[in-house]
């Protein structure tokens, strides 16, 4: 695997390195070696699955406040979307910045997303699935999330929004959080 750092600290665009032959491809999804050799500590306990019928469908920007802060390792399964993590730890140099990078079931890539991080993505195609790990387990109570749109964060999203949900349109923006999103690490 080749590990990239990104402008969001400690997070990783990770490129498989694949062995292709006649009948397809083989590669490794993840390896606690390799992340412990770039000193990335990330335990996966549950892994998750994410469907998206259109094409310009948001789902995010979602996170989780301690004690259940979930880093994430995300990868496009099917069709091709657009995924981004968001910094919002409080004593981070890189944080309210933003990073995006297109994943597909093509190209095999993935993000890894720190704890104290927001995580969405945009459907670049019909039918898009993603397949994440996450060092926690889903705490409903501790979920949280910031708005796609935010002014602040000024995310450049590769197309028109065509769908989001409730949720994810109404979260307050930014500047009114709790004092629980000061305080994310």
């Amino acid at each position: 695997m080749k590990f990239e750092s990104t402008n969001v600290a400690g997070a990783w665009e990770i490129k498989p390195t694949p062995h292709e032959d006649s009948r397809g491809r083989f590669l490794r999804a993840w390896c606690v070696q390799e992340f412990a050799e770039r000193a990335i500590s990330f335990a996966p306990v549950q892994a998750n699955m994410g469907f998206s019928h259109t094409r310009g469908t948001i789902r995010g920007l979602h996170y989780q406040i301690a004690p259940a802060l979930e880093a994430k390792l995300v990868r496009c399964t099917r069709g091709h979307v657009f995924d981004v993590v968001v910094d919002l730890r409080a004593d981070s140099p890189t944080r309210l910045q933003w990073h995006g990078v297109e994943l597909s079931a093509d190209n095999a890539n993935m993000l890894y997303v720190p704890e104290g991080c927001a995580h969405g993505f945009q459907a670049l195609s019909d039918n898009s699935e993603i397949h994440y790990m996450a060092s926690a387990f889903y705490a409903p109570l501790l979920s949280r999330g910031v708005r796609y749109d935010d002014p602040a964060l000024r995310i450049s999203w590769p197309m028109a929004v065509s769908l989001a949900s409730e949720q994810d349109r109404n979260w307050p923006s930014l500047d009114t959080r709790e004092p629980d999103f000061r305080s994310l690490t």
